[in-house]
Order: structure tokens, then C-alpha cells, then sequence
């Protein structure tokens, strides 16, 4: 979408095309709401100040409608759009069946220990970085391990956005 065709569009459709990005339902009102934007780096700087705003129960919210790293099929409805997103961001991970596996066990003993999902800007990564940082993060106090899934969900958004959205 153009930015010209996101400040034209309707409050819905706005609030729809920035539902793909995050499923946080105050950070597209708000975006929604501030239009017209000028530039590109307006409405990104916006949506970031709006994500340092989430508030944990937003958060956990969004995490129960994400797909969990390395899996295929996510356990929510998501959109095609969404989709493609958890599908590009992820293409380092690799297949295999011991990948998966240290990935399906590691998932699960994060989900144990901190109740809900592992979440990691993975656009970039291979399997190796991600299951580093999914075991460097199980050493976390669950405090700590929440700014960081905030971090990572605010810039999987931001990054989302930014590829969506042309200027």
C-alpha cells in the first residue's frame, strides 16, 4: 500500500492493513487516528512511539495469535498476509528434523517456564542464532524476558510496516 492510499483510506481499512503488521488493537487506532502522515519516517516513528505504549495484557494477547518460531502451520487464523510475513521472516529456519525438534523442545520449555511463547525477530537469522538466543533467553528472569518479547514484538511490527507500507 502507497502512503497516499493508507492517509485515504477508511478508518477500517487502516485499521485492517495495520492489524497484519501486530494484533494490537490500540497501535492501529492510534495510527489510524493520526493520519495524514507525511512521510514513511512519520508514521514509522509513530507506530514506535505507540508500541513503547503496549501494555502486557496487549502483548500477551498478540503473542497468543503468533505463530511460534519454526513452526509451519500457526495454531491461530491468520491472515494470508500474515502468513506471508511469518513465512518471509522465517525463511532462515531450517527444516530438518533436528532443528525442529531442538526448536519444538526449547519452544516448550520457554512456554513452560514463562507462559507464553517465544518470540524473535528471526528476518535474518539462521536456525543456529535462533536456538542460541532461545536458550541465552530461558537463563532470563521472567521480567526481564517480558522487555525483551515487547522489544522484539515492537520492531517484527516496525519491520512489517515498513515493507507494507511505500512511501
Amino acid at each position: 500500500m502507497q502512503l497516499v492510499e493508507f492517509n485515504q483510506a477508511s478508518a477500517e481499512d487502516a485499521m485492517i492493513f495495520l492489524k497484519h503488521c501486530v494484533q494490537i488493537p490500540s497501535w492501529s487506532s492510534e495510527l489510524a487516528a493520526k493520519r495524514p502522515y507525511g512521510s514513511l519516517e512519520e508514521v514509522l516513528n509513530a507506530a514506535k512511539q505507540q508500541a513503547a505504549t503496549w501494555s502486557w495484557d496487549e502483548i500477551k494477547t498478540a503473542l497468543d495469535n503468533h505463530p511460534r518460531i519454526g513452526e509451519k502451520q500457526a495454531q491461530a487464523e491468520l491472515s494470508e498476509i500474515e502468513k506471508d510475513f511469518s513465512h518471509r521472516e522465517q525463511s532462515g529456519i531450517t527444516a530438518d528434523k533436528d532443528t525442529q525438534l531442538a526448536l519444538l523442545k526449547g519452544n516448550l520449555a520457554y512456554e513452560k517456564k514463562y507462559g507464553f511463547i517465544f518470540l524473535i525477530k528471526a528476518a535474518g537469522l539462521s536456525s543456529e542464532d535462533v536456538l542460541q538466543a532461545l536458550n541465552y533467553r530461558l537463563l532470563n528472569d521472567p521480567e526481564i524476558e517480558k522487555r525483551i518479547v515487547h522489544h522484539q514484538l515492537a520492531e517484527i511490527a516496525l519491520s512489517r510496516l515498513a515493507q507494507e507500507l511505500h512511501a
